[in-house]
């Protein structure tokens, strides 16, 4: 009876992680090998300030999820202990927090991931990581909107004060 219960709780999880897989915008998977209590915690720190969920998740359970998730790509990936940080709304979030902080501790590696339900490599988490954030998108994409209303001001003024000065 005690290995049914087992083998049902084990499920739950492996439901639970499809489904995480299928939610997340970018899902980043990390061997934080090396890595000690302090900076794993200073890790966690920053990726739940972002919203982002970061597990530590056995690999055979993970790739029973990848079968369901149809990524069975990533199952690449899954050797060694694995560390998964399953992002949110912004698609760029957990790459770039991951990718900082590889730069400064050796010890955490980057080992690929998926981004809207496409399993990417390592080079593509590198360079979607370089992307500026969301908001910083959104202040570019303003920026941008905004240039000809502002340069349409500033020639209706000097119009203006040209007429101004020859009357």
């Amino acid at each position: 009876m005690a290995n049914a219960k087992i083998i049902q709780d084990k499920q739950l999880a492996v439901d639970e992680i499809a489904a995480k897989l299928r939610a997340s915008s970018s899902t980043v998977v990390a061997d934080y090998r090396g890595l000690n209590v302090a900076q794993v915690t200073e890790l966690r720190k920053q990726l739940r300030e972002a919203g982002i969920e970061f597990q530590v998740l056995k690999n055979s359970l993970v790739r029973r999820a990848t079968a369901s998730a149809e990524l069975s790509e990533l199952d690449a990936v899954l050797t060694g202990p694995t560390a998964i940080a399953f992002g949110g709304d912004d698609i760029v979030a957990p790459a770039k927090i991951l990718s900082n902080f590889a730069k400064k501790n050796d010890a955490l590696q980057v080992k690929g991931g998926v981004v809207e339900g496409r399993v990417v490599g390592v080079d593509q988490i590198k360079a979607l990581a370089d992307l500026p954030s969301r908001e910083g998108m959104l202040s570019m994409l303003l920026s941008v909107l905004q240039a000809p209303v502002r340069n349409f001001a500033l020639a209706v003024k000097a119009v203006s004060e040209k007429q101004e000065a020859q009357a």
